[in-house]
């Protein structure tokens, strides 16, 4: 089972990949997700 990460931190982790100029891997080693999945 997943970890009930909500909707609303999912899309901002995604706002935060497009606009922070930040690598994918730095956003989830930031918020301690894995990269797999941000890739979902």
């Amino acid at each position: 089972m997943g970890h009930g990460r909500t909707g609303e931190f999912r899309k901002d982790t995604v706002r935060i990949v497009l606009t922070s100029g930040l690598t994918r891997k730095q956003v989830t080693d930031d918020l301690g997700v894995g990269l797999s999945t941000l890739k979902k």
